[in-house]
């Protein structure tokens, strides 16, 4: 395995702003079902976990019928995807950096595969990542550290040498136990929750000049 450094981006909430998108399908598919989902419950118990997981927490008299209600969830979450969206400040610079100093990169997400290509594709990232983890890959979905270390391994770069940028208390766990140095990302949560969750530092975006002095530490 290369001793480089290699990064790992969360997609939702991480490389793109689309919180508010999922919160709103969750929140109208709830409804139907007479659950009521706060905003402040989704940043807490909804963002960066399975589906399987959510509707076993919201609608647990419908649990037989999870991938069903999780296939409805997710066509309608592409649905709502803009044709374009922009990705978070700085995530064109960080990988252009990365293809400047030959440093490996990939997404390591809770997402399903579609959806995945449809906001790389909706941001106009798609044509830069040709590693992309995503829903099932790896067995074991986030908090599990399973996705970023099979994301490591597809890379060939050992934990240590890995950084990770996630935004929720799941993807946080999930980095932090596969060992990699995890920035946490304060799309949804506040820094010291993200924190809490594992991450070693909290940013806003990628034009941080925390992160850009980490970047420059570990490649000098």
């Amino acid at each position: 395995m290369s001793d480089g450094v290699a990064l790992l981006f969360d997609l939702d909430g991480t490389l793109v702003h689309t919180d508010p998108i999922h919160f709103a399908v969750f929140r109208d598919l709830f409804a139907e079902y007479d659950v009521t989902l706060s905003w402040e419950d989704f940043r807490t118990d909804v963002i960066g976990q399975t589906n399987r997981h959510i509707f076993s927490q919201y609608l647990t008299d419908e649990i037989e019928h999870a991938q069903e209600l999780a296939d409805r969830k997710e066509a309608e979450f592409r649905r709502r995807l803009d044709e374009r969206v922009e990705p978070v400040a700085g995530a064109e610079a960080i990988l252009d950096w990365a293809v400047a100093q030959d440093v490996p990169y990939a997404i390591v997400t809770n997402a399903p595969r579609a959806n995945a290509e449809a906001m790389l594709e909706a941001t106009g990232l798609a044509p830069r990542f040709e590693t992309v983890i995503a829903e099932g890959d790896a067995g074991q979905g986030k908090p599990d550290p399973a996705p970023y270390l099979m994301a490591m391994d597809r890379l060939g770069v050992e934990p240590v040498h890995s950084i990770a940028f996630e935004d929720s208390h799941s993807g946080n766990r999930s980095a932090r136990a596969s060992g990699a140095y995890v920035f946490g990302m304060t799309s949804s949560l506040e820094p010291e929750a993200l924190l809490q969750a594992g991450a070693h530092q909290a940013i806003a975006h990628f034009e941080d000049p925390a992160l850009w002095a980490y970047l420059d530490q570990r490649r000098t």
